[in-house]
């Protein structure tokens, strides 16, 4: 019996730790719990994706459907949390225009650009330090060059905490439809595979950030298109 009791309170603890991003923030504004994010596979368990490779690595999602929100070039969204962030790491949020309806696409192909990232920030190695720690929410930009149409945008935050081995590093992942107005004529990129843009042996996501200190820190994926 107290077997099953450790079990079960471990699991509750494990549950507790972990997050997600149900909601999609445009102007301040939330526009609800999984209404314009697809809905993730853990939007119960809060359980994190660690393969790079899996399928799941896009979007954490078997759905490709949700509320597509209207939102203009410029503009200020942000990814607010189920609860603040509790693991030491970074994020970045990638955006990847559909061919068409973003309603039903799945993300496919060379086709996803980063727009933003919250690094750590290092000392030479005397200290590393995670601005993201706590946080219940990622802000980012919508470029303003960025060209009008439909977009899927992705968010991650990578948590850091026992990635000392590939496989170690946690992927907090989440996908929200939007229609982008009001835009320019850039050109995104550069432009990667989601799965393929990582594999894992980053110095950005295997690392260990405890002993030694990291003197420096390399932020994961592509540059950012500011647009």
């Amino acid at each position: 019996m107290k077997s099953i009791f450790a079990v079960l309170l471990s699991l509750v603890t494990l549950s507790t730790c972990h997050y997600t991003f149900p909601a999609l923030v445009v102007n301040g504004v939330s526009t609800g719990d999984w209404v314009s994010v697809r809905r993730t596979n853990n939007f119960q368990s809060n359980a994190p994706v660690t393969n790079v490779n899996s399928p799941d690595f896009r979007c954490y999602t078997s759905s490709t459907t949700a509320q597509t929100a209207t939102v203009t070039a410029g503009s200020q969204l942000g990814f607010r949390l189920s609860q603040a962030i509790y693991h030491a790491g970074v994020a970045n949020v990638y955006m990847a225009k559909a061919p068409g309806s973003v309603n039903g696409w799945d993300g496919s192909g060379q086709v996803w650009f980063k727009v933003a990232q919250v690094s750590a920030v290092t000392n030479g190695g005397s200290s590393i330090s995670f601005p993201t720690d706590n946080q219940s929410q990622i802000n980012f930009t919508v470029p303003r060059n960025l060209p009008d149409g439909e977009y899927l945008i992705r968010v991650e935050h990578i948590a850091l905490h026992s990635a000392s081995n590939v496989g170690g590093a946690q992927f907090y992942i989440s996908c929200a439809q939007v229609r982008v107005t009001n835009g320019g004529n850039g050109t995104p990129g550069p432009l990667v595979s989601i799965p393929g843009v990582y594999n894992g042996n980053e110095p950005g996501i295997r690392i260990n950030i405890y002993y030694p200190i990291p003197a420096t820190y390399t932020q994961p994926g592509p540059a950012v298109w500011t647009g």
